[in-house]
């Protein structure tokens, strides 16, 4: 991404893929996206884009690899180490799941529960009790950090000596790898004794693999004491 009309047309592309509603391309609404919470680590991006399904995240992906461009997949932007920012090169697209929010689905009897990555962690819990179920994963951010960022750097939190981290509550996700692929693997099943277990591959690697668009995560009894 050498020349600049080059870059324009590109990210003109990106544009039209989200619409008019779901990109900032003006620096000064800009600052939420382009520092973390603590101001400890800032960066510039030309285009904040916000996709509304895993479809849009794929189309971006294929664009931006095919002219080389950078992106920064970002959730909550809750994180102490600077992994949601961009660098300061303004050559780094970012992408938030922000508006990927909805809660698919919610099987009680099955304990699980499909969400969309940009899901508020504090609304799965939330949606959980209301049928008599929790989710076990909570953290200090959890009003405000997303489940696609929690199972992408593989949270802890409180309950980890009972639950266990992240990838433990988790039995299948949908993945867009760099190249606009679709890995659906929403699985819902407790014993799958088939094949490689793909989703442990993406759990924990911060974006790096790809991004995590959907989840199936499970649910736990409520505790009596």
């Amino acid at each position: 991404m050498n020349k600049n009309s080059d870059l324009t047309k590109v990210l003109q592309e990106l544009k039209s893929i989200v619409g008019s509603n779901n990109f900032i391309d003006d620096v000064q609404d800009m600052g939420a996206y382009l520092s973390d919470w603590r101001n400890h680590f800032s960066g510039q991006s030309p285009l904040i884009l916000k996709p509304t399904s895993s479809k849009m995240v794929s189309d971006i992906l294929l664009v931006c690899n095919e002219n080389s461009l950078s992106v920064v997949p970002q959730g909550g932007n809750t994180g102490l180490v600077g992994g949601s920012v961009p660098s300061n090169e303004r050559d780094e697209v970012v992408i938030s799941l922000e508006k990927m929010n909805n809660i698919l689905d919610i099987d009680p009897v099955n304990y699980t529960m499909t969400v969309e990555a940009g899901c508020i962690l504090s609304n799965i819990q939330d949606e959980a009790l209301n049928v008599n179920r929790i989710f076990p994963l909570s953290l200090a951010a959890e009003g405000s950090c997303q489940i696609g960022g929690n199972l992408s750097t593989n949270a802890g939190g409180t309950g980890v000596l009972r639950y266990g981290n992240a990838k433990e509550l988790v039995l299948g996700l949908e993945v867009v790898l760099a190249d606009g692929s679709i890995i659906n693997s929403l699985k819902r099943l407790r014993k799958d004794n088939t094949g490689y277990d793909l989703k442990q591959l993406f759990m924990g690697s911060e974006g790096t693999l790809g991004i995590i668009t959907k989840a199936v995560v499970k649910l736990f009894p409520i505790p009596k004491k």
